[in-house]
């Protein structure tokens, strides 16, 4: 494993920003690190870089613990949010800077920067200055400049979210270009779920300090481990329902019963639970479809709204236990006030017990309030 975070756990004076987080990093993976603002990311990058000593937890590169060596002793390259171009310096001289410490000489030193520049197809702006350049161009300077090293791990923070979408998403394809060329260990740290969904091998997504899930992006889509999981990456519906047996895993919304698949978890006998499905996969039916049968669940509702959003419509419908839904449809809409049944997949079900989604309402609350 290049790079091994174990039981990391960092605190600004009484706040807790990092709470006992472990992961880690196989050679030549592009990982994102994934959450919201203020969730750890950054402290996290800062701690892998050197930057910040955690107060507790141990970080391993090549399995050599680097917990306490500084910056200048650990093989990381960084691109942070903010650009760090040296403006009084050449593009040339901006990519030779991160050399400048390495035991080389001056011709080894010259053919590293012409190489990382054709890397990121720049060399015709070698003697360029940052200002003469635009925004993407000079997230690609520092992209030569952070491998140009050859780091053991390259750490981006945040690079694209000052760029405007076209040219994140421009940009976006270069580095998994670059990324796939040079096979160097990427950590991508993000708040866009598309941004990391499109790039990333694997997902590591913090909640409040504490990573909350850690897997492939599909895996955590379709089987979202926690509630925050399943809101965030994506759109979901949340549907009260109480389980009315385990053994196959059954629930019941409202007066209506649908037996979930065997791999679904499932609480005890009576207890409440939220359901969670993605707008995606439900469907819409003629009201008189409205019905359980064991393995599918139809409510009946009341279109309340219809949003054209291009490429597909967004139905929200009011079932008859005054919960909405959302349901993506590409083509021919109900109208508003209009009678449907909702039909909920039982292989599309996330369920989650009370202690999990109470925690995930305080979380919501506590981000609307700061």
């Amino acid at each position: 494993m290049i790079l091994e975070l174990e039981s990391l756990t960092h605190r600004y004076g009484d706040e807790l920003a990092v709470d006992d987080v472990s992961f880690g990093l196989e050679e030549g993976e592009l990982v994102a690190l994934l959450g919201p603002s203020g969730c750890g990311k950054t402290t996290i990058v800062q701690a892998i870089a050197g930057h910040v000593r955690p107060t507790a937890g141990r970080i391993r590169l090549r399995d050599r613990d680097v917990t306490e060596e500084p910056p200048e002793a650990r093989r990381v390259g960084v691109v942070f949010q903010e650009s760090t171009l040296y403006p009084h310096m050449t593009v040339g001289e901006n990519v030779a800077y991160g050399l400048a410490s390495g035991d080389i000489g001056a011709r080894e030193r010259e053919k590293l920067v012409t190489e990382y520049l054709e890397l990121v197809a720049l060399r015709d702006q070698r003697d360029a200055y940052p200002a003469e350049l635009s925004g993407g161009q000079q997230r690609r300077v520092e992209l030569a400049r952070a491998l140009a090293p050859q780091p053991d791990v390259l750490l981006l923070d945040e690079p694209l979210s000052a760029l405007d979408r076209t040219l994140r998403e421009r940009l976006r394809e270069e580095i998994a270009r670059i990324q796939d060329e040079t096979g160097v260990t990427t950590l991508f740290v993000t708040h866009d779920q598309e941004e990391a969904m499109a790039l990333a091998d694997r997902l590591v997504v913090m909640d409040e300090g504490r990573l909350s899930g850690n897997a492939t992006p599909r895996v955590l889509y379709e089987s979202p481990p926690t509630p925050f999981v399943a809101s965030f990456l994506g759109r979901s519906n949340a549907l009260p329902a109480t389980v009315v047996a385990r053994e196959p895993p059954t629930v019941a919304v409202g007066d209506r019963e649908l037996e979930l698949q065997s791999s679904v978890r499932s609480p005890p006998t009576g207890a409440s639970v939220t359901c969670h499905v993605r707008p995606a996969d439900l469907s819409i039916s003629p009201p008189e479809a409205a019905g359980a049968s064991g393995t599918r669940l139809s409510i009946p509702g009341e279109v309340v709204t219809v949003a054209d959003v291009g490429r597909r419509y967004d139905v929200t419908v009011r079932t008859e236990t005054g919960d909405e839904l959302v349901v993506e449809l590409t083509d021919d809409p109900p109208t508003a006030g209009e009678r449907v049944a909702v039909e909920l997949p039982r292989d599309r079900i996330a369920v989650f017990d009370a202690d999990e989604n109470e925690r995930q309402r305080l979380v919501a609350a506590n981000e609307t309030r700061g």
